[in-house]
Order: structure tokens, then sequence, then C-alpha cells
């Protein structure tokens, strides 16, 4: 049932992708408790890695199609009480402007959870539109 991406007109839905490095999810569990703040971001820095490696796909691998990133969600699995998802959400934002300047500038959830799949801390899904 799962797919990477689909695209409509301009617009590509990149799946939820997962911090992982072939095949294996490199940061697991619930921030701050089993994964620190800090790599809880390099788990979302992953994760956006990931999803331009998707997007690159949907691209025809031209990453200059991208016209803009539009949307990310990042969801965080947090231990009871963690407040601070938007802390971690910055790793994924922070590395997309550092990619694409202005256009990678988006809007974003960011979203504490009590479980994502394989246990994973952190996974981000990403909408952009491409020329």
């Amino acid at each position: 049932s799962y797919v990477p991406f689909v695209r409509t007109g301009q617009l590509v839905f990149v799946s939820g992708q997962l911090p992982s490095r072939e095949g294996k999810v490199l940061f697991s569990g619930p921030v701050p408790t089993a994964v620190s703040v800090e790599q809880g971001t390099e788990a979302a820095k992953l994760c956006v890695i990931n999803a331009l490696a998707v997007l690159r796909d949907a691209c025809g691998g031209d990453l200059d199609a991208v016209a803009r990133v539009v949307r990310i969600g990042v969801f965080v699995q947090s231990a009871e009480g963690f407040e601070g998802q938007s802390k971690v959400a910055n790793g994924a934002s922070d590395l997309l402007v550092a990619v694409f300047g202005d256009a990678g500038k988006h809007a974003r959830a960011a979203v504490g959870v009590n479980a994502l799949p394989l246990g994973a801390a952190v996974e981000v899904e990403l909408l952009a539109e491409i020329s």
C-alpha cells in the first residue's frame, strides 16, 4: 500500500520518511528520554535527507526542478510532558533552507506522538512544488 511519493500537477507529496540509513533506523525511542533533543534534531535532518532523495526521484533526478518547499510535517515520538517538538523540527526546517534558500522556507507542523513506525524518534513528510 505504501508509495514513496504522489505527484498531482506541480505538487509532489513525499510520504513520511524515517531517520534511517541503509535500511536501519538510527534514532529510536522517545525524545528526550531515549533520544536527546540534539539527537532528535539530527534525526529530523536525516529524515529530510531521505525525503530529498525521494523528491529527487519524483523530479526525474533533478532537484533544480523544485520551485518551493510548501509544507513539512514533523512527527516526534515524545516522552510524556515533552513540549519541544518545534526544536526538533528546526533540524528539518533549517536543512531545507540551507539546500533551497528562500524557496526552502515552508509552512510546518511539529507534532508530538506516542509511537512511530519501527520505533523511530522522528518522521518527516514533505510537500513541494516543482516546475
